[in-house]
């Protein structure tokens, strides 16, 4: 690897800074050691003309600027990703956005991405367990050959962590029920039993997760499309 192509890739993002966009960013959670401020659509932008490239992506990683993570894991190659990269990069997580981030666009990709999701589920840092949910979400809308079966498992992962009062947390185990249960019918209908067992628990954050997860899981729009499916 050219330690030249970082240094190149860091000038171009210094001249895209924001400085006054930080401060936005931090009240919306987006925070990180160091920040740019560079629009998303500005650094699909950089992603794209650099190219797929895994090497460049870990060095990029390494900056721990946090609009070069961002290029970082939309240039990454997924199938060189490796188990102890995610653990690695997981462990860095200081924000919501990275962390979905960097789940939407490459952790959902490798074969590990279940395991991982299950894993991380556990921990107890804040954004590890997010990205465990997070994964669940995202693996629900792009795993088009995932059974049934393996999203059925989850529910009881769902329900064990539904106690948890941090919102980056409770935010993410809703969208994991959410997801999943917009899935299909079948699965609609286990992810609304599951968000009702979860409504008996007597904790804030069960509450709002299930009295959130079965007003869209019940709307009449979600229905209407999940009977065009199965069609």
């Amino acid at each position: 690897m050219n330690p030249t192509e970082v240094k190149l890739i860091i000038k171009e993002l210094l001249s895209h800074a924001t400085p006054n966009a930080v401060e936005g960013m931090a009240r919306f959670g987006i925070t990180a050691k160091k920040v740019y401020g560079i629009s998303a659509p500005v650094l699909k932008a950089i992603a794209k003309k650099i190219g797929k490239n895994h090497e460049l992506a870990m060095q990029l990683w390494k900056t721990e600027i946090y609009d070069a993570r961002v290029i970082a894991f939309l240039i990454d190659e997924p199938e060189k990703v490796t188990e102890e990269q995610m653990e690695a990069w997981v462990s860095d997580f200081d924000s919501w956005a990275i962390c979905d981030g960097c789940c939407l666009y490459l952790f959902w990709k490798p074969p590990y991405a279940w395991k991982k999701a299950v894993a991380w589920s556990k921990r107890k840092e804040e954004f590890v367990k997010r990205a465990g949910f997070t994964l669940m979400a995202v693996l629900a809308v792009h795993d088009k050959k995932a059974d049934d079966n393996k999203f059925e498992k989850l529910f009881s992962v769902i329900k064990r962590e539904a106690t948890d009062e941090r919102n980056f947390v409770r935010k993410a185990v809703n969208w994991a029920l959410r997801q999943i249960g917009k899935r299909n019918v079948a699965l609609n209908k286990k992810a609304i039993q599951t968000a009702k067992e979860i409504q008996q628990i007597d904790f804030p954050s069960a509450q709002w997760i299930a009295a959130d997860a079965l007003r869209e899981l019940r709307s009449e729009s979600v229905q209407k499309r999940l009977k065009r499916k199965k069609r």
